[in-house]
């Protein structure tokens, strides 16, 4: 399906709703596109919908959203002033049990939803990209990336140096922590991460 050159968020959003590019959408219930503020500096990009991103319809709800909104304000950074979206815009899922599992998407299903959140970095113009997680990081910067290595490293948006990326844990992975200390850690990491973002964001 091809993405229409609008810079209203709320077209965009409709048009998502009807996005068949990949076959995701056939046992989503629904498109989940971005929220948050229009016009905003910074520009959070997780991964895909979860479980309950999907039946509400709401990127980053549940356990991971709670530790995002924790850590982001252990950070100095107002939810309502950023953007929050997904790479991929459908929830990808394997049956088990009466549960369903998230499954990591492929590069063709973040390929076909790529021009979505191009436009939707099109239409905020946020000053900094943080992309949570590798799956996000592979779809801003257009090639796979390794957590470890590109921590506290500023990047460029391919094409677009105006727009500053910068990569770190997705929450969820911090909650898979089991050994509480390494929890405790990799949390730490996080709100490092996001209070390095918002001193590049609040500069002039």
């Amino acid at each position: 399906m091809a993405v229409s050159e609008a810079r209203d968020l709320d077209r965009l959003r409709a048009e998502a709703a009807v996005c068949k590019a990949c076959p995701l959408w056939r046992h989503a219930t629904q498109t989940v596109f971005g929220n948050g503020k229009a016009q905003a500096s910074l520009m959070l990009v997780g991964e895909q919908p979860g479980n309950e991103e999907d039946l509400e319809g709401q990127p980053f709800v549940g356990p991971a959203a709670a530790l995002l909104v924790r850590a982001l304000a252990d950070a100095g950074i107002d939810r309502d002033q950023v953007y929050v979206t997904n790479a991929v815009k459908h929830f990808k899922w394997e049956p088990r049990g009466k549960r369903r599992v998230h499954k990591t998407p492929v590069q063709r299903e973040i390929d076909a939803c790529n021009p979505w959140l191009l436009a939707e970095i099109a239409c905020v113009q946020p000053r900094l990209i943080v992309c949570l997680g590798a799956t996000a990081g592979r779809a801003v910067l257009g090639h796979a990336v390794r957590i470890g290595a590109v921590r506290g490293v500023l990047q460029s948006l391919p094409g677009r140096s105006d727009h500053r990326v910068a990569i770190t844990y997705h929450p969820a992975y911090v909650l898979r922590q089991r050994d509480p200390e390494r929890l405790a850690a990799a949390y730490g990491e996080l709100v490092e991460d996001l209070r390095a973002v918002a001193r590049v964001v609040q500069q002039p």
